[in-house]
């Protein structure tokens, strides 16, 4: 991985601060004030019109220069000789934005349990109000994997006239199997006694049952493939005895606490649960008669992006939503990215997936519908950066 990349600048926007300014809510309730934070790479050319909008996942930051630093560079997604980087924390979130650590200014007390039900949705919303304040009117692209697809897909069917091309990376809504992982990781914080129904001290978080809920979620990112490959039963690489000891580990064992630890030295355990919700509760349709009726409002190019090995969005719910999504009539692309890294793929091989979308991004600082198509038509299968890249299965009907 490369060095991180430092923002340009960091700065916090903050609205609904009028007694009649609230930002009202999708699933019921408001928030007032909501403040976001938010970092910036490169420069808004004089037009504004080089904008590119990362959405982070769950436990991500603002600061994508740190956990996507292998995106940036010439040739790479993000120029920042030609491109203005924004990356927005999500409400509920722990690293600046309005959250359940931020203080209710009802009570004088941090929200604790008592946050309100946070959506995708609403997190766009917000986030156009950012841009609409930074002179923003329109995006070159809308990028993100995971909880961050999501906010890609939502800003596409909310704000179709604002942005040119939306990629989504291993995004689809839940299904049944991942709605019940986030159930269990949920339950994890809140069968811990020191959660205290939410309203516990900053210093004494819930930190057991975060971090089985860390090591639950890890499951789900990774592919057996993978740790079959890097652990198989081996014993923890410290020189433990799992055969003759209790308390002794194998070395995939090892690798789930290092990930708690790490988590609980960084994030909060209510923005957890109530983020985990939020990525539970998005549904194309919300808003709207049907999925249908939703996704007939895009007009940005559409580019998804399935990982081969992932089981918690499979290529196959993800290939389903682009073939639907085609139907209608929508320029849209689908890509996969070959890896054994399970759903952390988009995280874990940066690199590889910058070599994957470059070519695309590129082609939105030239606003060529035709050229898009060229490169749809392109061979069946070219090796690039260590991944397959397969011709998308759909194009624009135009």
């Amino acid at each position: 991985m490369s060095q991180p990349i430092a923002p340009t600048y960091e700065a916090d926007f903050t609205f609904g601060t009028q007694e009649d300014e609230s930002f009202r809510l999708e699933a019921g309730g408001q928030l007032q004030p909501v403040t976001l934070h938010y970092a910036v790479y490169g420069t808004l050319n004089p037009q504004r019109d080089n904008a590119i909008l990362v959405c982070h996942a769950l436990s991500g930051s603002a600061q994508v220069g740190a956990w996507w630093t292998d995106l940036f560079g010439a040739d790479r997604c993000f120029d920042l000789d030609r491109d203005c980087v924004i990356c927005v924390n999500i409400l509920g979130s722990c690293y600046g934005s309005t959250g359940p650590a931020s203080i209710n200014p009802a009570t004088g007390r941090p929200y604790g349990k008592d946050f309100p039900l946070i959506t995708i949705g609403d997190n766009v919303k917000a986030q156009a109000r950012l841009l609409d304040h930074l002179g923003v009117k329109r995006l070159r692209a809308v990028v993100g994997g995971s909880i961050g697809g999501m906010q890609a897909l939502r800003w596409a069917i909310e704000y179709p006239e604002r942005l040119d091309t939306c990629i989504a990376i291993g995004a689809t809504p839940l299904s049944a199997m991942g709605l019940a992982l986030n159930h269990i990781q949920r339950l994890a914080i809140e069968n811990d006694p020191a959660w205290k129904n939410g309203q516990y001290a900053p210093e004494e978080q819930p930190a057991a049952g975060l971090g089985i809920a860390r090591a639950i979620a890890m499951c789900s990112y990774k592919s057996a493939h993978l740790f079959d490959k890097r652990y198989d039963r081996r014993p923890n690489r410290n020189g433990e005895d799992p055969a003759h000891k209790l308390d002794d580990r194998y070395d995939v064992s090892g690798y789930l606490d290092y990930q708690q630890k790490e988590l609980i030295a960084r994030f909060d355990a209510n923005s957890y649960l109530f983020i985990s919700k939020m990525m539970d509760n998005f549904d194309l349709a919300d808003g709207y008669a049907s999925t249908e009726e939703a996704l007939r409002r895009i007009k940005a190019r559409l580019i998804l992006v399935g990982i081969s090995s992932d089981w918690l969005f499979p290529t196959a719910d993800v290939r389903k939503l682009a073939g639907k999504i085609h139907s209608l009539g929508i320029n849209t692309t689908y890509l996969e990215q070959i890896s054994s890294h399970g759903h952390d793929a988009f995280l874990a091989e940066a690199g590889e997936l910058s070599g994957l979308l470059s070519p695309y991004l590129e082609l939105t600082r030239t606003s060529s519908r035709f050229a898009i198509r060229a490169v749809a038509g392109s061979a069946s299968t070219v090796q690039s950066g260590g991944f397959e890249l397969s011709a998308p299965e759909y194009m624009s009907a135009d």
